[in-house]
């Protein structure tokens, strides 16, 4: 299954390739974003939002390799060029790199799967070649409610199935919600394992984002025993969490490390309006519900209705009206020269691929791909030179060079 092309790319050399993006970047081009915002909320500073668009040079193609996945969530490539894929209804699949089935996977504990929750992400531990070692995020029932657990287990693909999983972590308190998990891993080069949580969308977790004695709203960073990570910012803070990495987070569902400078990005849903990409810094608020771009679903504000504040971080770029950022990615690749280490973040109500120049941690352009296919794009991933995309239908793509 192709894509439609764009234009077709015919220089000789990488180089030429990132002038040219480059040059896209600044071509003066109109911001891909043409509907009206829903407020009159103004950015903090020049290119914080509706970034002149840029075009992709190199002819590429998206295939289609396998159909009726039931509610995938996450995917992972693994050492030996099969994907992970984690269900929502609480098992995974291993596939084959031409998108066939390998094996089902079951034994997990049991998960919550009703709205936006069930079996969510997944991660590989750093020496999964030797110990095959998996980490996954679910939401979990507990105590009268439920909340994010982060759990781990040894993967018998053999045997299809997963041996002595135990959770590791729980994002307390539980909540009666079925909303706004969060839940993304991601593992660091100090070995250490980031994941986020969402508020769980009601007025009760809202307010515990920016709390240090709440686990919703957050970003964690933990041992592989699921333990505060030593140096964490908060953990000689009287009251606090010691797991805490950073804080004010409404629905985190991206987490990705730039592999040249190894910063930690995170993209996560406003209300109306706000989605937002941050740049996530040690012990740092990143404002919900103070501060926001966007706008209560019945069209109040959001709290005063302030969009700045002293001592509470701006996202590097948001989205209004929201593209529903979900899954995310670097691509690391030279397959595709303009693409290398730009940012790829999947759109779930957008129902697009959308792709983010950056320059010195500002976004000077913005591309949107795979409209024609007209799929809520859940998650996505960077592996030999190509994308591996699910969406909410089902379906399994890989995006690559024509």
């Amino acid at each position: 299954m192709k894509m439609n092309r764009l234009y077709r790319f015919t220089p000789s050399t990488a180089l030429l390739a990132c002038v040219l993006g480059c040059a896209n970047a600044q071509s003066g081009l109109p911001p891909v974003e043409t509907k009206a915002p829903n407020s009159d909320y103004k950015p903090a500073f020049a290119g914080q939002t509706r970034i002149g668009g840029v075009k992709t040079n190199t002819s590429f193609k998206a295939d289609k390799l396998a159909e009726q996945l039931k509610s995938p969530w996450a995917i992972v490539p693994m050492p030996d060029g099969k994907l992970l894929v984690t269900l929502k209804g609480g098992s995974m699949e291993v596939r084959n790199a031409d998108g066939s089935l390998a094996k089902a996977i079951t034994g997990f504990p049991a998960v919550e799967a009703r709205g936006q929750g069930g079996l969510l992400d997944v991660a590989l531990d750093p020496e999964f070649s030797k110990n095959k070692i998996i980490y996954w995020t679910y939401a979990e029932k507990y105590a009268d409610g439920n909340l994010t657990s982060l759990a781990k287990g040894t993967l018998d693909e053999a045997k299809g199935t997963i041996e002595n999983p135990t959770v590791i972590f729980r994002a307390t308190p539980a909540l009666k919600s079925s909303l706004h998990f969060g839940s993304r891993i991601a593992f660091g080069k100090d070995g250490y394992l980031y994941f986020s949580t969402g508020e769980r969308s009601n007025l009760d977790g809202r307010v515990q984002a920016p709390k240090l004695d709440a686990g919703l709203g957050k970003i964690f960073r933990v041992t592989k025993e699921g333990k505060p990570a030593p140096g964490n910012p908060f953990e000689n803070t009287k009251g606090a969490m010691p797991e805490i990495w950073a804080y004010g987070f409404r629905n985190p569902q991206g987490l990705a490390f730039d592999p040249t400078t190894n910063e930690l990005w995170e993209a996560e849903f406003g209300p109306r309006g706000g989605d937002e990409v941050n740049l996530v810094k040690r012990g740092k608020n990143y404002g919900w519900p103070e501060i926001t771009y966007g706008i209560e679903y019945s069209g109040e504000k959001v709290g005063q209705g302030i969009q700045q504040k002293e001592g509470l971080e701006q996202p590097v770029y948001y989205w209004d009206p929201v593209i529903s950022p979900s899954g995310m990615c670097f691509y690391e690749g030279d397959a595709i020269p303009e693409w290398k280490g730009n940012l790829f973040i999947a759109g779930l109500s957008s129902t697009q691929l959308t792709r983010l120049v950056i320059k010195d941690n500002k976004v000077v352009g913005e591309e949107r791909l795979l409209e024609d296919k007209k799929e809520r794009i859940r998650d996505l991933a960077y592996f030999n030179q190509a994308l591996y995309v699910v969406t909410d239908s089902g379906n399994l793509y890989r995006i690559s060079r024509q």
